[in-house]
């Protein structure tokens, strides 16, 4: 038993110096990887669908985030919902967060 026991003493103590360094060097890189590879392309998709919101008017033809399709009747300034005619019979009230993009418009008659 006491082999092993010195052993495993003997190769604690001959550590190298300048591990500290290593350590945040590796640190620098994570943080770099982090920040291109996650939170600058977050931040931009955050970016361009807030401009898309604000660009949103009455009449344009829309996709929501469930898939459906529709025009946009009322946009009220103080709420952040938003009515859509989905059809001349059917309107509906969701959130502005949920609309995924604008379509061209004809794009209701197309289809």
């Amino acid at each position: 038993m006491s082999l092993f026991i010195s052993q495993a003493h003997a190769a604690a103590e001959g550590s190298a110096d300048g591990g500290g360094m290593q350590m945040i060097f590796m640190l620098v890189v994570f943080a770099a990887i982090f920040y291109f590879m996650i939170y600058r392309p977050q931040a931009r998709r955050t970016k361009e669908h807030k401009s898309l919101m604000e660009s949103i008017s009455k009449n344009d033809e829309i996709l929501t985030s469930g898939g459906l399709i529709g025009r946009v009747v009322k946009i009220s300034a103080e709420s952040e919902y938003v009515q859509i005619e989905l059809n001349e019979n059917n309107t509906i009230v969701i959130k502005r967060d949920f609309i995924s993009a604008v379509l061209p418009k004809g794009t209701l008659k197309s289809i």
